[in-house]
């Protein structure tokens, strides 16, 4: 069998990057460079197969599974790749676990690349999962980083869902969508943080259906964007049940950019009790001034003010 080739610098920066991770990790894992599956491993408790019929992923956490972590990054640093992949995550009743994402695009080319990909959730009975996901792009050729992620969960009684997603470097253009279905008791929790700039656009988009008796959903997202940039955030929440549900968008606009921001709530019961926040605005002149007066640049005072922001 031959040896494994060994990610450079370049790649291993990406990594970094997306998951936190110096090296190849233990545990649960699987790892995709260049549009192939670079390694993959699995543990006790979680199983990783190779999907057979399409490029992608199937990720088995057994019942009961308490404390453990998958890792499943992308990394791309040929420029002109362009990819779909598809992954399924099953996981048990009563498990308690943390999956980690994200997807790093370093493009040097005239070429674009883009990274798309399908993730599937079937969360079974009174499970727990966080899933954190990052995005992240750089490159200094004319190439655009393109990213499309989309995810679908579906929770089943009492289960309980946390997504941590964020993308605030270097994507040209990114589409996200989120489609959810939630049975009796069970909570999804989203917390978005995006910053564009230059001439970037992105888009995200949540579907949430509030099927179940006394499921919840909470959507929070914070964005930055700059210069000429766009953003479009779009949230649709349907109450069929005795249910609760909050989307809030957030944003701070600079600059030439624009920002947009479409809300729906539909209830088909009288029981549910949804509610839609939306606020966007420039940076307040008393924050910088206040930031100013202890030493700081207008451009350094309005860096510390984005980031407390978005952190």
């Amino acid at each position: 069998m031959a040896e494994k080739k060994k990610l450079d610098e370049l790649q291993l920066n990406l990594l970094r990057e997306v998951a936190g991770l110096h090296e190849v990790p233990e545990g649960a894992y699987s790892i995709r460079v260049d549009g192939e599956m670079y390694g993959k491993n699995s543990s006790e408790n979680i199983v990783i197969e190779k999907k057979t019929d399409k490029p992608g992923i199937d990720i088995y956490i057994k019942a009961g599974t308490k404390n453990e972590s998958v890792h499943i990054p992308v990394i791309i640093a040929e420029s002109g790749l362009r990819e779909l992949v598809y992954n399924d995550f099953h996981i048990g009743e009563d498990a308690d676990v943390v999956i980690i994402a994200g997807c790093g695009i370093h493009n040097c080319g005239v070429q674009d690349s883009e990274h798309s990909g399908i993730h599937s959730f079937f969360v079974g009975k009174n499970a727990r999962i966080k899933y954190v996901e990052k995005h992240y792009g750089d490159g200094d050729g004319n190439g655009k980083n393109v990213m499309n992620p989309t995810t679908v969960v579906l929770l089943e009684e009492g289960a309980y869902m946390e997504m941590e997603t964020t993308q605030i470097k270097g994507v040209d253009s990114t589409k996200r969508k989120t489609e959810a279905v939630l049975k009796d008791k069970s909570t999804l929790i989203v917390h978005e943080k995006i910053m564009t700039h230059g001439s970037q656009f992105a888009e995200t988009e949540f579907v949430v259906d509030l099927q179940g008796e006394d499921c919840g959903t909470h959507v929070v997202s914070r964005s930055v964007a700059k210069d000429n940039s766009r953003q479009l955030f779009i949230s649709d929440v349907v109450g069929n049940n005795r249910c609760s549900g909050h989307t809030e968008c957030d944003a701070i606009i600079m600059d030439n950019a624009c920002v947009e921001a479409i809300p729906k709530i539909i209830a088909n019961n009288t029981e549910a009790s949804l509610i839609h926040e939306a606020a966007i605005g420039k940076i307040a002149g008393e924050q910088l001034i206040k930031l100013m007066t202890l030493g700081l640049d207008e451009k350094q005072a309005e860096e510390q003010i984005i980031n407390g922001f978005l952190k």
